[in-house]
């Protein structure tokens, strides 16, 4: 933590709360920033970080929160931050602080929390951004924790909903689409695509998206209906990215993207590394 302390917005972030949470804990139960300099906002030190973490984790637990308030006021400050659940805590590595009180919130089920963090990382840095520094850590760490223990599945579930929704909520313009984006014919994992779709329409590009567990079949019959200038379709294994299909729509889009993974290894094709990758491609193939 920088030696002047943090803000409000940098502490909720890291806890996984949202900001009126945290302020409510300050005029209701004196769990206040208290670090202060002449002309300027008072920021939260490492200790006040502390008691806060402690109410949070208190008040998880059941607590009231009177009661929690008055614990963590009273509990000794610690050396360092604490974690979240032992060993059920999800790693994030060396990921933003955010990234770490967004996989507190997923793993307390917090879908309320979860969002607010989600709903203001896409409202400060937009949705690349808040995709990679935010979402891919947390998910990677749920997927590494799972593949350990089998764990998380309904963390990885709730956390995904209150994704979808976010970028869902993000304005869509108006126009003509002239990207489709689809899955792989057995792809069921379709939130990369509603990231690209979301990221796009920030940069005021309308696109198409079908979905999850696209049937080539269909894919081939909505590209011939809507004649879109690119088509991406995306696969995160091998065993679902089907280089026959893409060949197959070569006549029929002036660029074929084929997003994620799955098509690791596969030479001659349009493959972006990232969702930063993917929406330079769009854009610049389009433009």
């Amino acid at each position: 933590m920088a030696g002047d302390g943090r803000s409000a917005g940098e502490v909720a972030r890291e806890l996984g709360i949202a900001v009126t949470t945290l302020r409510t804990w300050h005029q209701r139960y004196g769990l206040g920033p208290s670090a202060h300099a002449p002309g300027e906002h008072r920021r939260y030190t490492r200790k006040d970080l502390d008691r806060l973490e402690t109410m949070r984790r208190l008040t998880q637990a059941g607590v009231p929160p009177a009661e929690a308030a008055r614990r963590a006021l009273a509990a000794p400050a610690s050396d360092g931050p604490t974690r979240d659940g032992g060993g059920r805590a999800i790693p994030v590595g060396r990921a933003a602080a955010a990234a770490r009180g967004l996989a507190r919130a997923a793993l307390r089920l917090d879908a309320a929390a979860a969002t607010d963090l989600l709903h203001d990382a896409v409202a400060a840095e937009g949705v690349v951004a808040a995709w990679q520094t935010l979402v891919v850590p947390v998910l990677q760490g749920i997927g590494t924790r799972h593949a350990a223990t089998g764990a998380l599945v309904e963390v990885e579930h709730l956390l995904s909903g209150c994704v979808s929704a976010v970028l869902a909520a993000v304005p869509r313009p108006a126009g003509v689409p002239r990207i489709l984006l689809a899955c792989a014919e057995d792809e069921q994992h379709s939130l990369p695509l509603e990231a690209l779709a979301a990221a796009l329409a920030e940069r005021g590009v309308p696109v198409r998206q079908l979905g999850a567990r696209v049937p080539f079949t269909a894919l081939r019959d909505a590209v011939r209906r809507t004649g879109p200038d690119a088509v991406v379709i995306w696969a995160h294994d091998p065993a679902l990215a089907h280089v026959e299909h893409l060949t197959a729509l070569a006549d029929r889009a002036r660029l074929l993207v084929a997003a994620g993974p799955g098509w690791s290894g596969v030479d001659g094709l349009h493959r972006p590394e990232g969702l930063e990758d993917a929406v330079a491609l769009l854009m610049g193939g389009l433009s």
